[in-house]
């Protein structure tokens, strides 16, 4: 029953973003196969980066094939794919257009109707707590014995709260180009600071791997957002001597 309920949910995730994606696409200036191009890099993107860093763990299952079907994979390995898909289609199809945008409600949607199926499958778990919206979790160490954060409906409210808010957003044509990246920064934050409710094994630092990609993601996408803002600056037309607007 909990597997039929995890695949029911992902299922309703995938499609619901899909149908989000194809709505705030259409008024996107491209022809329907680029739209296709640049949606099939964004999701061939997000799986490989999803499974990549548990497939890098096993060299066998790497190279047979099998690491990619097995269970195991992570969002912001994900996300951070998905971007760099959806770069490298634009670039194959050569697009200048700004796309990231069309992608943020459908992408928050998705990952917040799709973390209830890691609440429902008993993955993803938080430490154990004593708060009253504890839960029990049969697939942690403890076999369910102790109450624990549950920390998918923690990463659900985020995201459906970041769909509301980038909605309105997206609706004022604020930050024009630059809502994906805004998005990742602030999950990436938000991320950065939960993983201290996580069971996660810890690194340099006492910080996990998660929290080492959200510190590396963070500032290279801040970059990438003004590198956007100067070059956009740099296109401006500059006033002539000759356009009446000379200066005294």
């Amino acid at each position: 029953m909990t597997s039929l309920a995890y695949m029911g949910i992902m299922l309703s995730a995938i499609v619901t973003g899909g149908i989000l994606l194809r709505l705030f696409q259409e008024k996107l200036q491209l022809a329907w196969w680029e739209k296709l191009g640049i949606a099939i890099g964004g999701f061939c993107g997000a799986m490989i980066g999803a499974k990549l860093p548990f497939a890098l763990y096993n060299w066998q299952g790497l190279v047979d094939g099998t690491a990619w079907f097995a269970h195991g994979k992570t969002i912001i390995a994900g996300l951070l794919g998905g971007y760099f898909g959806v770069e490298l289609a634009k670039w194959v199809l050569e697009i200048r257009t700004k796309t990231g945008d069309s992608f943020v409600i459908p992408v928050a949607v998705s990952i917040g109707i799709g973390r209830w199926a890691c609440y429902v499958g008993g993955c993803c778990f938080g430490k154990a707590c004593h708060l009253p919206w504890g839960t029990y979790f049969p697939l942690a160490a403890d076999g369910g014995t102790i109450l624990r954060h549950p920390t998918q409906i923690y990463e659900s409210i985020f995201h459906l709260t970041c769909a509301v808010v980038f909605y309105f957003l997206w609706k004022k044509k604020m930050f024009p180009g630059q809502l994906f990246k805004i998005y990742l920064i602030a999950y990436m934050t938000f991320r950065f600071f939960t993983e201290w409710l996580r069971p996660e094994p810890v690194y340099a630092f006492g910080l996990t791997a998660y929290q080492w990609a959200a510190l590396a993601a963070i500032p290279l996408f801040a970059w990438l957002i003004y590198r956007d803002h100067h070059l956009a600056g740099a296109t401006k037309t500059e006033p002539t001597l000759g356009d009446g607007s000379e200066k005294v």
